[in-house]
């Protein structure tokens, strides 16, 4: 481009922009509204405003400290306003008399002199050869605002902009074919560049952004549907028979019968399991609606056809978890259960290991530490990993490969709507539990301030007076002078001294030695610990019928999902249960939070909010998907555009999965653009 030296370039990299095509798709962040203009003497003080004159006077003046101050009288025929510049002396040449501008600001009075400061100025020095009126960028119109980098201004951007627009925009082509345009009411790609920079009114605006959102949109979808197809095409998996026979024994053995949810999902599993294609299915569902249970049937199946199992998880406290609890419902089956964690010592890992490759163990759990190199299994027939948005593609993946294409079973209790589900786990098949196992008791949430602990620490001491438990939850181990928030262990030496100095209190952990966990935790279990003070430990897994209440003390730190999981290990019983935040938001997300919480015990609402506070990145956690980055769309906001843009990707790959038709030749050539830098994860011709 004119006037891009090697300097300007390298301004231009760190923003991302290399190409001019970068420059055409590089979208304002927001817009201002400078199409009115205004009368000087209707003009008010205080307000911003946009005005058009003719410069009568402009002058430097000196002021102390080389400090000056640049003054133009701008005229508009009902009245005379200053402009002023501070420390800008070099501007004054632009300000001839007799020149026209429009200039933007905020009015105010000094003295007795209206002068308009803070402003955005636009010269007027040609006509637009059509339509003789001036053209404006930076004032006198909507005027668009980008996201910048040192030493690049607005006014720069904007010209730069302008320019691409003026030069290069024609040779921009229009991917999408008309009756795809016809169907979704989509403007074309030159309008749609043209009215997200420089729109004339909101609705152009609007439209072109829907435009350019739905193409990345649906070169995304198309890049996750052909990796989908790229991994279920070729990948034939373990024929598993259906037998019945364990899973119909361990029904059997349940004191309760399962949810129709469950059911399905189940059948949905064996579905997939009894097929010659690999599994790969996410099971997504409230926190304790039974996807341990679903877990088991599917293990149960994959150990009757003589293969092993192997459950991944992100922490050693929901690894023990799920060790004490399939081992008391699995091993009068005469299934051989092991547990492989950081903490397990030299001795019992090499024998475990040693289990493992052999055959002996019929279902391995464990942290991390399954994916080491030297963890070998005699025939792995089904990996079941918890909380999947804990872990990345790449762990999954390593342990995939330590079997001869074993199925794979994903959970999660962190719920979202299901078209976004698709597009974040789009290699997935995907399998929702809403429904709670009946007999539960109901969770009451509170949301009490400081005034009210004595009260609240007298109803926990009422309640353990009936036989019930309690969990007080910090955010932190140790006191912090960096992060304010009382500190697990001050708070138990407080509750034990203190407040419940008549009460048996427990402290756990992440940082405290396997062994002194696993106590407090059987302790706890049996009662023997009336209130245990935890950091988010006790977060998945955990389940403790007889605790009825928990205390969350400087809530406003947590996360909502965090929020919600922690509330789930209450409730587990068939007694009233009692949540209970203890926090001062000083933020409005942190009091949102605190607010959504007391409104709903929906996780799927829960998780919508949460995406909506915290944004897609935070939320899945950086690049855990293994998708390219949206550089415009939001997943989140613009959902119904990402639901019509799938639809229209499934029909686009059903009629050409190669995207070799006439009418798919421009976007298929913006894809293969797209996924350049991730090219392994599809597959076109």
């Amino acid at each position: 481009m004119k006037g891009v030296g090697p300097k300007r370039v390298a301004l231009f990299e760190r923003l991302g922009i290399q190409t001019v095509k970068d420059l055409l798709y590089y979208i304002p962040r927001r817009y201002e509204d400078r199409s009115d203009f205004s009368p000087i003497a209707s003009l008010r003080i205080g307000e911003q405003n946009t005005v058009a004159g003719e410069v009568l006077t402009s002058g430097v003046q000196k002021l102390k400290r080389n400090l000056s101050i640049l003054k133009v009288a701008i005229d508009d025929g009902t009245g005379i306003i200053y402009a002023v510049w501070f420390n800008q002396p070099f501007l004054e040449e632009q300000f001839k008399i007799g020149t026209k501008l429009v200039i933007s600001g905020k009015v105010q009075l000094y003295g007795k002199e209206l002068r308009i400061s803070s402003q955005s100025y636009e010269i007027l020095r040609s006509k637009d050869k059509d339509n003789g009126t001036e053209e404006l960028i930076h004032t006198g119109r909507i005027v668009p605002f980008y996201p910048l980098t040192q030493d690049i201004s607005q006014r720069r951007i904007r010209r730069m902009i302008k320019n691409a627009l003026d030069n290069y925009l024609d040779q921009i082509n229009d991917m999408l074919p008309q009756d795809i345009k016809d169907r979704y009411n989509l403007v074309d790609t030159k309008r749609a560049l043209l009215n997200i920079h420089f729109p004339e009114t909101q609705k152009d605006k609007d439209l072109a952004y829907r435009r350019i959102v739905f193409d990345e949109f649906l070169l995304l979808q198309l890049g996750i549907l052909l990796k989908k197809a790229s991994i279920s095409e070729p990948q034939l998996g373990i024929k598993h028979k259906n037998k019945g026979i364990l899973l119909e024994q361990f029904l059997k053995t349940l004191p309760f019968k399962l949810t129709d949810a469950q059911h399905r999902v189940i059948d949905e599993i064996k579905q997939d399991m009894t097929s010659e294609k690999q599994m790969n299915r996410l099971i997504q569902g409230e926190v304790g609606s039974g996807k341990t249970i679903v877990a088991i049937a599917a293990l149960l199946i994959s150990i009757e056809n003589g293969y092993q199992g192997a459950i991944m998880v992100p922490t050693e406290i929901l690894a023990e978890q799920h060790y004490i609890t399939l081992a008391e419902m699995l091993s009068p089956l005469g299934i051989k259960i092991d547990l492989l964690i950081g903490s397990t010592t030299q001795k019992s890992r090499a024998e475990i290991t040693e289990n493992i490759r052999n055959g002996i163990t019929d279902i391995i759990i464990g942290t991390h530490t399954l994916v080491q190199e030297n963890i070998k299994f005699k025939s792995l027939g089904l990996i079941v990993i918890d909380e999947q948005h804990r872990f990345g593609v790449l762990q999954r993946n390593i342990l995939r490969k330590k079997g001869l294409n074993p199925d794979v079973l994903v959970m999660t209790a962190t719920p979202i709507p299901r078209t976004l589900a698709l597009t974040v786990y789009g290699d997935l098949d995907i399998s929702t539990i809403r429904e709670l196992p009946p007999g539960r008791g109901a969770v009451s949430t509170y949301w009490v301030s400081k005034s009210q602990l004595q009260e609240v620490h007298g109803f926990i001491e009422e309640e353990i007076k009936r036989g019930r438990q309690a969990y007080v939850v910090s955010p932190l181990i140790e006191e912090s002078h960096i992060i304010e928030g009382a500190a697990a262990t001050q708070l138990f030496e407080h509750f034990k001294k203190e407040v419940f100095p008549n009460l048996r209190i427990g402290l756990l952990h992440g940082q405290m030695k396997n062994k002194d966990k696993e106590k407090v935790m059987q302790e706890f279990r049996e009662n023997k610990i009336n209130i245990l003070v935890s950091t988010t430990v006790i977060e998945v897994g955990i389940d403790i019928p007889n605790a009825t209440i928990m205390l969350i003390e400087n809530a406003e730190r947590f996360g909502l999902s965090q929020l919600h999981q922690l509330r789930g290990r209450i409730g587990r019983g068939k007694d009233q249960s009692y949540y209970i935040l203890h926090g001062i938001p000083k933020t409005p997300e942190a009091h949102k939070r605190m607010t959504v919480m007391t409104q709903t015990q929906d996780g799927f609402r829960i998780a919508q909010e949460d995406l909506e506070i915290r944004g897609p990145g935070e939320f899945f956690g950086t690049k855990q998907h293994g998708l390219p980055e949206l550089k415009i769309g939001n997943i989140i906001l613009d959902i119904d555009i990402m639901e019509i843009a799938r639809e229209e990707a499934v029909n686009i790959i059903k009629s050409d999965p190669e995207l070799s038709a006439k009418e798919n030749r421009l976007i298929k050539k913006d894809f293969l653009q797209s996924f350049k830098h991730r090219i392994d994860l599809v597959k076109v011709g």
